[in-house]
């Protein structure tokens, strides 16, 4: 699962998601794509049961690029303990999603086997998404 090596910080405030995506809304690597049309937190276990979704239907013949990466660690109290006594230790990492990110890309396929395959993955996120193409595919 995805996780990042080192950060500045162990814990990270829960934060709330405004607006709509600054950057990452374009394909940029494959020809389809999955983008997302809502905010949401999106775990690394999601990401991963996704991908492996989405890779098992085409039977890894394109290629898939995955866009997000699970950055902001999410801390947990251990069940049946007191409040106070500060707050808990990192129990996961989420990426926070912002509508219209694009989540997925995929090259290297005919276009409805895409369209499945993405819709597959799409099925494991917490967020509604749509299937984009570039101009002139599909």
């Amino acid at each position: 699962m995805l996780s990042p090596k080192k950060t500045k910080y162990r814990k990270a405030h829960k934060g709330r998601i405004h607006g709509n995506a600054k950057g990452g809304t374009d394909l940029v690597f494959g020809s389809y794509g999955l983008k997302a049309l809502e905010p949401e937190r999106v775990t690394a276990r999601q990401i991963e049961a996704a991908r492996r979704a989405l890779t098992r239907h085409i039977k890894r013949l394109g290629r898939v690029w995955i866009r997000i990466f699970p950055d902001v660690p999410v801390s947990s109290k251990p069940a049946e303990v007191r409040m106070g006594k500060g707050k808990g230790s990192p129990e996961f990492w989420v990426c926070r999603v912002k509508p219209g990110r694009i989540l997925f890309e995929i090259d290297g396929v005919p276009s409805d086997l895409a369209r499945a395959a993405l819709e597959r993955g799409a099925a494991k996120l917490p967020i509604r998404t749509k299937f984009v193409a570039r101009i002139g595919e599909e």
